[in-house]
């Protein structure tokens, strides 16, 4: 999996097919990320990072702070293992339960977070994460297509992926 743009524009990234997470696709993330061109985010969480994907390409287009949360211990492995490679902003690594952390964390510009489909109550983790969100932050929640959007989002879909995201004015 590569990197869109930025810094580390075209870099690729160890990602493992033994390990159960799904990326988010490239498109999304284009997408994703062209509509945060006006907008500055130095600090960054990755929740249920996954590969990281989203947290690198954060990064890569000037984040100076990202913070990646995945409790599966070798995919944590991993994405500290990239971070090794692309040195850059300052890297922090929590193998904890998102619920768990997010109770306890800090306030972020931009939060991430691609939960395992149907295995959350995703509403209760939105209230959690918007309690942390920076003023004029930014908060995106990858779901099913299905998902019924809630707590006055705005919705974008991409194929069968629902992005829902808020905003802290």
């Amino acid at each position: 999996m590569n990197i869109i743009s930025g810094i580390f524009k075209n870099r690729i990234i160890k990602t493992s097919k033994k390990l159960s997470y799904r990326p988010t696709k490239s498109r999304v993330r284009k997408s994703l990320f062209d509509s945060l061109t006006q907008f500055q985010f130095n600090s960054v969480c990755d929740l249920f990072s996954g590969s990281g994907i989203i947290g690198f390409e954060s990064a890569s287009r000037g984040a100076e702070f990202v913070t990646f949360v995945e409790k599966d211990y070798k995919a944590l492995k991993l994405i500290k293992e990239n971070a090794k490679l692309l040195k850059g902003p300052n890297y922090n690594f929590y193998g904890a339960d998102v619920f768990s952390f997010i109770k306890h964390c800090n306030g972020y510009d931009f939060i991430y977070a691609d939960p395992p489909y149907g295995e959350y109550d995703i509403s209760l983790l939105a209230e959690e994460v918007l309690e942390h969100l920076n003023k004029n932050g930014k908060f995106f929640l990858e779901c099913d297509k299905k998902q019924v959007p809630f707590l006055n989002c705005l919705v974008r879909d991409f194929g069968q992926t629902r992005i829902l995201q808020w905003e802290n004015t």
